[in-house]
């Protein structure tokens, strides 16, 4: 299993953060089976205040560059990206390693 950490910070509006939390709490079936179709086993976000963590696990052969392209063109993905760009404070046609930021792990 590879494992990924990303970082991103919301906009500065806490109405719009707790739309963006209500999301994910609601998350469509289709990014969901996107992500398994590519070989994320599974992602989890935490947030404190604007910041957001996120852990991303996957199979033992992902390619993040490649898997993440191909996740981009699966049903509803670049529709759900667009949606929740708005609370990301990027634009709707940003790609999500446009917006999320790979961390690099020291411990």
């Amino acid at each position: 299993m590879k494992r990924y950490c990303q970082t991103l910070t919301l906009v500065d509006d806490e109405v719009m953060i707790q739309k963006y939390v209500e999301a994910h709490a609601h998350v469509w079936p289709e990014i969901i089976q996107g992500q398994r179709q590519v070989g994320i086993i599974d992602m989890q976000i935490y947030r404190k205040d604007r910041s957001l963590f996120m852990i991303m696990d996957t199979i033992d052969d992902f390619d993040f560059t490649r898997d993440m392209a191909r996740l981009a063109q699966l049903p509803r993905q670049a529709e759900w990206e667009a949606y929740v760009a708005q609370f990301q404070g990027c634009s709707a046609n940003a790609r999500s390693d446009e917006k999320w930021q790979l961390m690099e792990r020291i411990f």
